[in-house]
């Protein structure tokens, strides 16, 4: 089998998976690839001995299975990097909470005797697209997690009049709005008062970023619907992020925003179960009186 193999080059403390991870790929006379950078982060930070790999830039490569090691944000970052290739991919986590990255470094040799043996599942997830006319924007305008509008300036908030298929929905006065996936819905969308999606359910939430107005809250909408944003600013700008991935853009830009026309796939053992991680990960329903 052939891998591709992404990863955090922040965390010099978490080498020890990384060079876990190439010996036992190597064990089993995998082929390896590597992005370039995480590859001169091993080798020439960390100085690490890795086995013969081949190395990538950008998308440039191909694969049986993408390894993700880091947490959620170095999963998007490969994800952003797979894109149409429809490759399935493996996260393994040395970050903190670990939704899409959410094999632990203690699970990885069992992890990777069951994709041997053919026995794991692929989820798919559905990923949104944002459609504008600026460029900076346009260059990567796919989102697994979510897209969201936000203030650029500390002093006001700005009006984002929204639509949902033509039809005006409302005139959010807020920092921000975010545009969630179910796969977001538990990422920067909780954070503020969010909804969480089950990852199946087709649907897209619209979530205020500390709106003006009490009465303004989130929705659960269709996810073959298109959402149109007008922006308005005092400064006359704005913020665009795309999974983290931040553009200023000019307030006469409208965005349209639709679900893609593909999907991500994502790795799972055959005893994963998301009401499992929620309880587990974010300790859902625990009283700790």
């Amino acid at each position: 089998m052939k891998f591709a193999i992404f990863g955090n080059i922040y965390q010099a403390k978490k080498s020890s998976c990384a060079e876990r991870l190439f010996k036992l790929l190597a064990r089993r006379d995998a082929q390896i690839c590597v992005c370039r950078e995480f590859y001169s982060f091993l080798t020439e930070s960390l100085h690490l001995t890795l086995p013969p790999v081949e190395l990538f830039d950008h998308d440039k490569f191909d694969a049986d299975i993408v390894i993700s090691l880091g947490g959620d944000g170095t999963f998007l970052q490969a994800a952003s990097r797979v894109g149409k290739k429809n490759i399935p991919i493996l996260g393994i986590n040395t970050g903190r909470l670990g939704f899409l990255a959410d094999i632990s470094p203690d699970e990885m040799e069992s992890t990777l005797e069951d994709i041997y043996n053919h026995h794991y599942t692929t989820e798919e997830r559905s990923m949104l697209q944002l459609t504008c006319d600026d460029k900076n924007l346009m260059r990567c305008p796919y989102a697994l997690n979510e897209i969201a509008v936000l203030k650029r300036d500390s002093s006001s908030m700005i009006s984002i009049h929204t639509a949902i298929n033509g039809a005006p929905l409302t005139t959010y006065q807020a920092d921000g709005l975010i545009i969630a996936t179910p796969t977001g819905s538990t990422a920067y969308s909780l954070s503020v008062g969010g909804p969480i999606i089950v990852p199946h359910s087709k649907t897209i939430a619209i979530t205020p970023v500390a709106p003006h107005s009490l009465n303004m809250r989130p929705i659960v909408i269709c996810d073959d619907w298109t959402i149109t944003l007008d922006v308005e600013s005092r400064s006359h700008n704005f913020l665009v992020a795309i999974d983290g991935r931040s553009e200023s853009c000019a307030e006469n830009t409208r965005l349209t925003i639709s679900r893609a026309d593909y999907t991500i796939k994502v790795v799972k053992r055959f005893n994963h179960i998301f009401f499992n991680t929620l309880r587990n990960k974010m300790m859902w329903g625990a009283d700790v009186r």
